[in-house]
């Protein structure tokens, strides 16, 4: 039996991450942005009062695309989120599961966030962040870390929304997990990035052992074209074994995602490139992903949704419509990506096709950003994971040092000396996982300088982060 407890107080803050270089994200370039943190308190019968940390980049744009909105009103939107699920957990008062009390926040956000023509994803990204924080204060109590809490289903997770599993299947599928000790860095190769010179892929590769590429498109098939043969003939040459994903972040349509694969299967140039795709990310605008049917066969490639999957019933419904998998980001919820590998597992039994479920998210930071998401894609035994924010915010950015070197102290094999204080380790192009599941509480290990935070507070002013 899965334990309840209340949720006494929450507390929420921010800080600045200033970007080395900007980074684009669909149309707009972004040279900084806010990462938001999350204190909560919780009662935990037999035990008594527990803390738990999270925190999550606030980036622009992403969340929620719409044209209509600047991307410091997108930022503003997150920070409302935030609030609102933070008073949302606390007043309900009621003792619940960690699980339990996600399912009745995230239905009361849901109301919240059509009632302000709030993007579901922006309107869940306050939950989403609440609910690691939670569980990381329950794991403490407990004295145990994400692997095993998983195992014994802990948080209690049950088929309340997922109508189409069952409770026998998320219970079979947990006690079976198998999580993996460590998990590889997947390279984001930016719209904006250099392919070769300074501070570019090539550079890159030549530093780094990795074997996994995530490579951004943008939906001008020809200049895609022209890119990713230039990759791919640096791919082919300094990296034999790579593999690798495409993401398009929204900025495709049917036509222009068929012409795209066809080249890639019969261009010359892109023969092995294609061989050593895995899947290609979210080509659709999240709006009409689901109106329109996927040609999964003249494609080629598994393709996944990512942006579009902003509610529990999104994964099932882009299935209905070809796709073959679905991301995991904690900033779109832990509790639905594990529920979503449940859905995969069934899916691979049953069909005996190639289903999958990819560990994504670019703007993970150092501490508990990453701490926690490479957690989550551990437990759940995926392999390779994107991790790119230590290419953007130098180390631990402007974290006081002393907040930085409590990180490093709790897992010293993640992060290593650099020229601009404490960073984490890629120089293996893997991430050690094994003590980030084995706790105690969600791969927390210390917590962030809270005088050193700012409370959250709206920036529609300062539009100059963006370019």
């Amino acid at each position: 039996m899965a334990p309840c407890f209340t949720i006494a107080r929450i507390d929420a803050f921010e800080r600045m991450m200033p970007f080395a270089h900007p980074f684009r994200f669909g149309a707009v370039a972004v040279e900084a942005a806010p990462q938001a943190f999350v204190r909560v308190i919780i009662d935990l019968p037999g035990i008594g009062r527990v803390e738990g940390v999270a925190a999550e980049m606030m980036m622009p744009k992403w969340f929620d695309k719409d044209p209509a909105k600047s991307p410091a009103r997108t930022i503003d939107d997150l920070r409302a989120s935030l609030k609102a699920a933070a008073a949302t957990f606390t007043t309900r008062g009621d003792a619940d599961t960690a699980f339990g009390h996600h399912a009745v926040a995230l239905a009361r956000q849901g109301r919240w966030a059509d009632e302000r023509g709030i993007a579901r994803l922006a309107g869940n990204f306050g939950v989403a962040l609440v609910d690691k924080a939670v569980l990381d204060a329950l794991l403490k109590g407990l004295g145990i870390g994400l692997a095993e809490a998983l195992r014994r289903n802990e948080p209690g997770l049950d088929a309340r929304l997922t109508p189409d599993l069952d409770a026998a299947e998320i219970e079979d599928f947990l006690a079976a997990l198998a999580p993996v000790d460590r998990v590889a860095l997947r390279h984001t190769v930016g719209l904006a990035d250099a392919i070769e010179g300074p501070d570019s892929l090539a550079e890159t590769i030549a530093a780094t052992p990795l074997a996994f590429f995530k490579i951004k498109i943008g939906g001008d098939v020809i200049g895609d074209l022209e890119r990713l043969r230039a990759i791919a003939a640096l791919l082919d040459a300094r990296v034999p074994l790579y593999r690798a994903s495409l993401d398009a972040n929204e900025q495709y349509d049917p036509a222009r995602l068929a012409l795209l694969a066809a080249t890639l299967r019969d261009d010359p140039a892109l023969a092995r490139f294609h061989s050593r795709l895995i899947y290609i990310e979210q080509p659709f605008d999240r709006r009409t992903t689901f109106q329109t049917p996927l040609d999964a066969a003249a494609i080629g490639v598994p393709v996944i949704i990512d942006e579009a999957d902003d509610s529990y019933d999104a994964f099932p419904r882009a299935v209905a419509r070809g796709y073959r998998g679905v991301s995991s980001k904690c900033c779109k919820g832990l509790y639905k990506a594990v529920l979503n590998a449940v859905r995969v597992a069934r899916l691979k039994a049953r069909n005996g096709e190639d289903y999958l479920i990819t560990g994504e998210d670019l703007t993970c930071q150092a501490g508990l950003g990453v701490q926690q998401d490479t957690a989550l894609v551990a437990a759940l035994g995926l392999t390779h994971v994107e991790r790119n924010g230590h290419h953007y915010v130098a180390g631990f950015g402007p974290a006081p040092a002393a907040e930085a070197q409590a990180f490093a102290r709790a897992f010293r094999e993640l992060y290593e000396a650099g020229p601009d204080g404490l960073r984490l380790a890629t120089g293996t192009a893997t991430l050690p996982a094994a003590r980030l599941l084995a706790g105690p509480g969600f791969a927390s290990g210390a917590a962030p300088d809270w005088d050193a935070l700012a409370p959250l507070t709206p920036t529609s002013a300062s539009q100059e982060i963006f370019a």
